[in-house]
């Protein structure tokens, strides 16, 4: 079968379990993008199939219906002020989609690409710059069972970059509460990112993740009352894979009500 660049396929060893985006084919492999999930991967020509989106067209439907964000800020008498985001994604693929969610949700943000090794020396000065309330540091990872155990940070792709940008936005303020860090890609070392000071990372059970599930985690703080905690375990269960994709903290919202309007 004749292959080419953003041609969608599944992986036949892998049951085709994700659908995946061609980046590129040198000789006999493939390499490729998650279209749903944030996950980069190689292939062999020979162990990919060609995708019918009517496939799982209604799940990943049912999946955006259910995280659609309901927003109702003009319900009544008092006025609302939503936190602002700032959203840091080495995908900028991505990242234009976490975009235009928070647009939907009539949120603040603002996105910038970068890739992972880059964003600690720059995240302070991004802080300063935009002053969000909640940050997004996020993008690809992995975990690289042949390099080492699940406890150890260099058997990861990019964990350590996250780890060190969270530190660094941490030395820039260190409350919880005044700045929400969401952390982390598929299968991230989430003991760690918790560790150096996420609120909310991924991954508990080292799975990939859905490309809007920091986003989902991001507008839900950046809607929920300043002066209540959130429901954890609530707002865990409207990403894609629960609390074995992302975990976190119990963190109070953002949001700000005023009177009158």
């Amino acid at each position: 079968m004749e292959w080419k660049v953003g041609d969608l396929v599944t992986r036949i060893s892998h049951n085709h379990d994700m659908v995946f985006k061609i980046l590129g084919i040198e000789e006999e492999v493939c390499y490729l993008k998650g279209v749903n999930i944030r996950l980069c991967a190689d292939s062999p020509l020979s162990d990919l199939k060609k995708h019918i989106e009517e496939n799982d067209i209604e799940e990943e439907k049912n999946f955006l219906d259910r995280v659609k964000p309901d927003v109702m800020l003009d319900r009544n008498d008092y006025f609302y002020l939503p936190g602002k985001i700032l959203h840091i994604d080495g995908d900028e693929e991505y990242l234009k989609r976490c975009l235009d969610y928070y647009e939907q949700s009539n949120i603040w943000s603002i996105g910038i690409v970068e890739q992972e090794e880059n964003v600690a020396s720059n995240i302070q000065s991004w802080l300063n710059e935009y002053n969000p309330n909640i940050v997004i540091i996020t993008g690809h990872d992995a975990f690289y069972q042949k390099k080492g155990e699940k406890n150890d940070l260099k058997a990861y792709k990019n964990s350590e970059y996250f780890v060190n940008s969270i530190k660094e936005a941490r030395r820039y303020e260190k409350s919880h509460e005044k700045l929400i860090i969401i952390a982390g890609a598929c299968q991230s070392d989430y003991e760690e990112l918790i560790k150096a000071g996420a609120n909310f990372a991924s991954s508990p059970k080292r799975i990939n993740i859905h490309a809007l599930d920091p986003a989902i985690i991001a507008c839900t703080m950046s809607l929920s009352d300043v002066n209540q905690d959130i429901d954890l375990k609530a707002v865990l269960e409207k990403t894609k894979y629960g609390s074995s994709g992302i975990g976190g903290i119990r963190t109070k919202g953002t949001m700000y009500i005023g009177y009158p309007r």
